[in-house]
């Protein structure tokens, strides 16, 4: 059923639920459940809410997206205008809005304790600050080092070719 791409339950006498497991067909492109006795919150976060209202209209217990009945636990309002939830008509929205305000909340949160838990650790403790720049005086000349020594082999290694006449053009054509 899952491929289903119709579904008419029009007049059927029906009750209770909207079965969740109708959000696992994602092919329905039709779908009119009025004139039944469903009651309920219609299933969120599926394409269940992208029918008109008309597809849920007569059956008087039921609420949800799209339907302008808001369900128990519903706090938003609509906006007077559009009738639209949050004036732009995305309850989705709403909800990324606040999980947006957490990560960026957490991500200021966790860039203040990291900074300061070390740049203040090292202001705090000079102890520590003479260790770590200490640390990287030494890893910086450890690098000049072994750059320069590095450096040394390779032109000793191009003289020695040179002087041998190892990568002579005549040596590449035998």
């Amino acid at each position: 059923m899952e491929r289903l791409e119709s579904l008419d339950l029009t007049k059927n006498q029906l009750s209770g639920i909207i079965p969740p497991s109708l959000t696992t067909m994602s092919f329905l492109s039709y779908l009119n459940l009025s004139s039944n006795n469903l009651s309920g919150r219609i299933p969120s976060g599926t394409q269940l809410q992208s029918f008109d209202a008309s597809a849920y209209a007569s059956n008087r217990d039921l609420c949800g997206l799209p339907l302008p009945k808001k369900c128990l636990g519903d706090e938003a309002a609509q906006d007077p205008q559009t009738g639209d939830k949050y004036g732009e008509g995305n309850i989705q929205e709403h909800e990324n809005s606040h999980e947006h305000l957490w990560l960026y909340a957490s991500i200021a949160l966790g860039f203040i304790v990291g900074f300061w838990g070390v740049c203040g650790s090292l202001i705090l403790k000079s102890s520590w600050r003479h260790a770590y720049f200490g640390y990287l005086e030494r890893v910086g000349d450890w690098l000049c080092i072994t750059k320069a020594v590095s450096m040394a082999k390779l032109l000793e290694t191009w003289r020695l070719c040179a002087t041998k006449k190892i990568f002579s053009p005549g040596n590449f054509y035998k």
